[in-house]
């Protein structure tokens, strides 16, 4: 388990934190070590930086989990550049939207969605680039930013109106990783499964917060709760965060007990709901109240399991929990 530190760096030297041989990004092209990372960043940053844009200018993205998309949260910054994640769910008014309130001078994205903008999306000051267009080369090193400087813009969902902008330095995103991966425990031997969007403050928090810790992380787009299930199987990682609405469906379907094993974090819950109570958990779940009177066999209390960070959950250990602790409750 990492160490608390209050002293915030630049969110970009992230990749430093790894040991340089060990795996860093696990994907279907294969494993990328954490020197490989430290590498892409660079390159990234260093393509970025050749475009002549602004010291501060936003650059958008609109990209699956790609490993483009992975490291343009630090590369951007590196590149002096502000990095506004698109949720690659969101329709073209969103994404213009974004890109408008933002101030974006570029949006990275891919021939299949850029075909579904229309004209007045985009401003005549923004160029839509494509990612398979990219050429990588040169190799930008790690910066020395402020770690007041603005790194990052993440916008809400929009749920109770238009999508409006998060401002994030590199203090924030790096403090929030070390908070994150101190309380979670994670270590370099742990492999987090990212399934959560990384526009979302969670989902992008779950990339650095793995690193933070010299751990590696699997980027998963999913279409249905089975495919989050075979990637457990085929990726065998011991960390899984999601968000209400993706517990429900998890604990609806039938898990294999030999792939449910591999997590760490889901398993421990997963394993002590009796199969009886798991209609009433997601009942629970998809309303969003209190869940303290449903209990999961051997008396373990699932408030723990909406409690944690707002309603998103992360781990659910039983004893040692600093999270318990702090917040009154049993494990």
């Amino acid at each position: 388990m990492i160490a608390l530190d209050p002293f915030p760096y630049p969110i970009d030297t992230l990749p430093l934190r790894g040991s340089a041989g060990d795996p860093a990004l696990v994907d279907r092209q294969g494993t990328l070590d954490f020197a490989g990372l430290e590498r892409l960043v660079g390159q990234v940053a260093a393509w970025l930086a050749g475009q002549g844009y602004a010291p501060g200018a936003r650059v958008a993205s609109w990209l699956p989990k790609t490993r483009f998309a992975c490291v343009l949260p630090m590369a951007a910054p590196r590149a002096g550049l502000v990095h506004v994640p698109i949720n690659p769910m969101l329709k073209r008014a969103q994404v213009a939207h974004i890109l408008a309130d933002s101030g974006a001078v570029a949006l990275v994205t891919q021939a299949g969605r850029s075909a579904t903008l229309e004209q007045d999306d985009i401003s005549e000051n923004c160029e839509v680039i494509l990612e398979e267009n990219v050429s990588l080369d040169a190799v930008l090193s790690a910066s020395n930013a402020d770690p007041d400087t603005l790194a990052a813009i993440l916008y809400t969902s929009g749920s109770t109106g238009r999508p409006k902008g998060v401002m994030l330095s590199h203090a924030n995103l790096w403090l929030g990783a070390i908070s994150v991966a101190q309380y979670l425990k994670l270590a370099p031997a742990d492999r987090v499964l990212g399934v959560l969007p990384l526009s979302f403050d969670y989902g992008q928090n779950q990339l650095f917060s793995t690193w933070a810790a010299g751990a590696s992380y699997v980027p998963l787009d999913y279409l249905v709760a089975k495919d989050v299930v075979k990637a457990v199987d085929r990726f065998a990682p011991t960390t899984l965060a999601g968000v209400p609405p993706l517990w429900v469906q998890l604990l609806e379907i039938e898990w294999p007990q030999s792939t449910a094993n591999n997590l760490k974090t889901f398993d421990k819950f997963w394993r002590r709901v009796d199969r009886s109570a798991r209609p009433r958990v997601a009942r629970a779940l998809s309303a969003g109240g209190p869940v303290s009177d449903v209990r999961a066999d051997r008396g373990v209390s699932l408030d723990l399991f909406i409690a944690r960070i707002g309603g998103r959950a992360s781990r659910f250990d039983r004893a040692g929990d600093p999270f318990c602790r702090d917040h009154g409750r049993a494990a």
